[in-house]
């Protein structure tokens, strides 16, 4: 019995590390996103500014 809820509380520990690890990769995502956003909108500016001049 007491092997098979050690088991149990693994796989329950398992599960929220899973949980934690997923969390931290979808801010890591959106994160990585919105600073790829910006660094485009910033070259398309520069680029306009750039034809703009010539």
């Amino acid at each position: 019995m007491r092997r098979a809820q050690t088991a149990l509380e693994y796989l329950f520990m398992l599960a929220a590390v899973l949980v934690l690890v997923a969390i931290a990769a979808n801010v890591i995502l959106k994160a990585v996103r919105s600073v790829n956003s910006a660094v485009s909108n910033y070259i398309n500016q520069t680029r306009a500014q750039l034809l703009e001049n010539l």
